[in-house]
């Protein structure tokens, strides 16, 4: 049976708490644009193209982004096999949003053997062939230093990694398992998932997708800004410390630091952004406690008086050279009547203030 050895320390618990403070920031902030689908897109290229790159893969980020958006960057024998790599964690992406949505309609919500399968299997397709794809492996394999060519790890036998997997999934669904905070729950299947490594390939990317639909599942996903895959490949070497130092010690501790550590300056960064695209907390007040979507040329328009403290035509159009008066004038009308700015003068001479401004 399935039984994880940790500790609580003090700073688990810090680190818990900074990225639950985090998420509160950015799920009720006053202003969130509607661009927002651009940062999710960034985050979902940074996700793939790390998490392709830190099992090897040598497309660089603006081939990577070619690819996702399904425009050759150029195809060769050598090459062959990153670009399906990148194709397919595009699909395994995708295939996590789905059921994300599915599972979250579910009235019982739970992982499961199947799920991984099939990330699995999207994961590798067209890499192995249809025996090992979605299929637990049949053969020994150990993990090697991609440098030194040392032995690092040897995993289980394959004999044992379906009874292995099966009680793992059975501990998921326990009390236990819901009792446990989400964040080192999706610790450790980090963890877990990597010591059994269940497959002949892919074991990484399988494993970060599998963990990626947890915290999703469980409300930590925060517009989905986030790449912890660009984390672990900013310093591959101490992703591969923190999961060694389970099979050194048997402990889980300095894993999940080291995991929610990641999360916490993930959603910490992703805090900063928000605080920085959005009016000053007060405006909540005004605008009754709800978000509000903005357009890109909205939160130009916004930005610049809250440094500059009012705007004119003359400003805006310097500002938006590139839109006609008519659709700048739309753009403030759509400001004032969402109470964000107020309108001073007529419409030729009109200067706009953002609202409650204390400046004004």
């Amino acid at each position: 049976m399935y039984t994880p050895k940790y500790s609580i320390t003090n700073r688990l618990l810090t680190l818990v708490g900074s990225v639950d403070a985090a998420r509160e920031v950015i799920t009720s902030a006053p202003l969130v644009p509607a661009w927002e689908r651009k940062f999710q897109n960034e985050a979902r290229l940074r996700t793939i193209h790390h998490g392709t790159h830190l099992e090897g893969n040598n497309l660089n980020l603006d081939e990577v982004e070619k690819i996702v958006e399904e425009s050759s960057p150029g195809e060769s024998l050598a090459r062959a096999r990153d670009i399906r790599e990148v194709i397919n964690y595009r699909e395994v992406m995708d295939y996590i949003d789905l059921l994300k949505n599915e599972l979250i309609s579910s009235p019982n919500p739970s992982l499961n053997e199947q799920m991984l399968k099939e990330i699995h299997k999207k994961t590798v397709e067209g890499i192995l062939g249809e025996t090992d794809a979605g299929h637990y492996r049949t053969l020994r394999v150990v993990i090697r230093n991609t440098t030194t060519g040392e032995i690092t790890f040897r995993p289980p036998e394959p004999s044992g990694v379906p009874t292995l997997i099966s009680e793992f999934f059975a501990w998921l669904r326990s009390r236990e398992a819901k009792d446990t905070h989400p964040l080192i729950k999706a610790g450790l299947i980090h963890a877990e998932l990597v010591r059994i490594h269940p497959f002949t390939d892919g074991n990484g990317r399988a494993t970060r997708a599998l963990s990626l639909l947890l915290l999703l599942l469980e409300g930590y996903e925060i517009k989905k800004f986030f790449s912890l895959d660009e984390y672990y490949d900013q310093d591959p070497q101490a992703y591969y410390d923190a999961l060694k130092s389970v099979e050194i010690t048997g402990d889980l501790t300095t894993w999940l630091e080291y995991f929610v550590l990641g999360i916490s300056i993930e959603f910490n960064r992703v805090k900063s952004l928000v605080q920085k695209l959005s009016l000053d907390l007060h405006l909540k007040e005004t605008i009754g406690g709800k978000q509000i979507a903005l357009s890109d040329r909205q939160i130009r328009l916004v930005e610049y008086l809250e440094k500059y403290v009012s705007l004119g035509m003359a400003e805006a159009r310097d500002l938006l050279p590139d839109v006609s008066d008519d659709t700048i004038l739309r753009d403030l009308r759509d400001l004032v009547e969402k109470k964000l700015i107020s309108r001073r003068g007529n419409t030729k001479g009109a200067k706009y203030y953002l609202t409650n401004n204390k400046n004004t």
